[in-house]
């Protein structure tokens, strides 16, 4: 699930770049938006790792 609204918010994230240009307002918050479903998905296997 959470890859799934990864892959919508990355090509959401490409058309406001296209459309209103890579410093666009929207495209940054997108952009955002994408990095803290990244962290979503990296943290738990950070976690795990500084188990070891």
């Amino acid at each position: 699930m959470l890859h799934l609204e990864i892959e919508e918010k990355r090509l959401q994230m490409l058309n406001f770049a296209k459309k209103y240009g890579m410093t666009a307002d929207a495209t940054v918050q997108c952009s955002q938006e994408l990095d803290k479903l990244l962290n979503l998905l990296l943290i738990p296997s950070t976690k795990k790792r500084k188990i070891r």
